[in-house]
Order: C-alpha cells, then sequence, then structure tokens
C-alpha cells in the first residue's frame, strides 16, 4: 500500500468525489452539490490546506483522508484538523485507515504543527481506543452533539 497525495492523482478526483459525496454529503443530508465536491478536490495541495491524501494498491484507490484548516467553525481556535477519512468497505480491517491516519499524523507535524483535531458524531470509541483525546462536545447548527477530539504530533 502507498500514501500519496491526491494531487499527484488527478484521475482520482472523480473517485474520492463520489466516495466523499455518497459518505459525507448525501449521508449526512448536507446541501452541498456534488460539483462542490469535486471543485474542492481539483484545489487540494500538499503544504497548503486543504490536503488530500490517498491510499493506493497498484494503483487501485483503497480510501481517502482530508486535513482541512477547520472543520468545525464554532471552533476556529482548534487547528488542523484531520476530516473526510473513509475507506472503501471492500478494503476495510486491512489496515488501510490506520495507516492513512498515521501517514495525516506525521504530515501536520512536518507541516509545524504540534496537535491535530477531528470531529466525530458516532465514533468517538473508534478514535478513543486509538490514542486520540477527548476534548468536548459541542452542538452546531445541523448536530445536537459533536465531539472534538484531539492527538499529539510528536
Amino acid at each position: 500500500m502507498n500514501i500519496d497525495f491526491l494531487s499527484n492523482h488527478p484521475d482520482k478526483i472523480n473517485e474520492v468525489s463520489e466516495m466523499i459525496y455518497k459518505e459525507f454529503v448525501v449521508n449526512t443530508g448536507s446541501e452541498m452539490e456534488y460539483e462542490d465536491v469535486v471543485t474542492h478536490f481539483t484545489n487540494t495541495g500538499t503544504t497548503t490546506f486543504p490536503i488530500t491524501l490517498l491510499a493506493l494498491d497498484n494503483g487501485e484507490l483503497l480510501g481517502t483522508v482530508s486535513i482541512f484548516e477547520n472543520d468545525l467553525k464554532i471552533r476556529d481556535m482548534y487547528i488542523p484538523w484531520l476530516a473526510s477519512l473513509y475507506t472503501k468497505p471492500e478494503s476495510r480491517n486491512r489496515g488501510v485507515g490506520q495507516e492513512l491516519v498515521a501517514r495525516t499524523i506525521d504530515l501536520v507535524k512536518e507541516l509545524g504543527f504540534n496537535e491535530l483535531y477531528l470531529r466525530t458524531e458516532d465514533t468517538s470509541d473508534y478514535y478513543r481506543n486509538r490514542g486520540w483525546i477527548y476534548v468536548e462536545t459541542v452542538a452546531d447548527d445541523r448536530y445536537e452533539k459533536i465531539d472534538v477530539f484531539k492527538i499529539k504530533c510528536i
């Protein structure tokens, strides 16, 4: 498995956009349009946010993760954020997500940050069991309960 930047694989933009649109836009009732997701992923970088990483195996996309400057408007003091972690169902339980998260933490450290944040509405135990530190529970205009976690990038 190879972890690389989406910007190095523009042929994967539509595939990533479809995965993220179905999982994080349609499933959450967001009003974002598919074309907005494609535009977002077309504009990801390697040293400035947003950054998107891919897990690839012989050119096949296994999963993806992004780093956003902010993923929770009501908590703009927390920077940066792990976001849109997704592993294809047929690639789950193979360590793909863990590799993507590990590379994300390393990259955030390389960029000069000491901490990485994430938000979750329903997978708190997953992150807690992997060493993420609970920060707080908040609510915004769409969700009544959002758990915020952080991890040290050391």
